[in-house]
């Protein structure tokens, strides 16, 4: 007798490799510095793209920006700008191109101030994920008021392609809010609570 199929998020659909970042790695809270500049990276290189083309393109990425670590990649000057934008396994816009640069050494100075990126990131929700219950995808937001604050402070320090729509998807993909729908074996899995609904505020 086969196994029941499991209940997931409506969002991978059918596709393999959308379904393995959907049940090993999003919404898993992470603590990890290059991890975490990572996500920031490709959640920038998404806009306006879907974030299944990104995923397809993740080994490119960690190819060409030296395994996503931030002090090599901050080291980059105009010779490397030139070698990504002719790399066709990235998106070649310039603008996201010199933003994971940029942001590579605004990561620098965060980690220097607070002694990890993950110490800064976290406060913005008190250290903890939050736990929402969503019924469905379309109730879950686009951006929250947390999320529009940690966009403004990252703005302030200056970063760039950090909206709060892509900082949203940016908590989200590292956990800091479980928006898996409650239907989800995921949802439980990482936390959610039946008797009580959040609103990620």
């Amino acid at each position: 007798m086969s196994e029941p199929a499991l209940t997931r998020c409506p969002w991978p659909g059918g596709d393999p490799l959308y379904q393995a970042y959907h049940d090993q790695e999003w919404g898993v809270p992470v603590h990890d510095d290059r991890r975490l500049f990572e996500f920031l990276v490709l959640e920038g290189a998404q806009a306006g793209l879907s974030w299944l083309t990104i995923l397809r393109k993740r080994p490119a990425y960690w190819a060409a920006l030296a395994g996503f670590d931030p002090q090599a990649v901050a080291r980059f000057g105009p010779q490397d700008v030139e070698r990504l934008l002719a790399d066709p396994g990235i998106v070649r816009n310039r603008r996201k191109v010199e933003s994971a640069i940029n942001n590579a050494r605004a990561f620098l100075r965060v980690q220097e101030e607070f002694g990890s990126f993950a110490a800064y990131q976290w406060r913005f929700v008190e250290g903890r994920p939050l736990q929402n219950a969503w019924p469905s995808i379309s109730h879950i937001p686009a951006s929250t008021p947390v999320a529009e604050a940690f966009s403004r402070d990252l703005k302030q320090r200056g970063f760039s392609f950090v909206g709060p729509t892509i900082v949203y998807a940016h908590m989200q993909a590292v956990g800091m809010v479980n928006d898996h729908v409650v239907d989800c074996f995921r949802w439980l899995e990482l936390g959610g609570r039946r008797p009580r609904r959040g609103t990620a505020k």
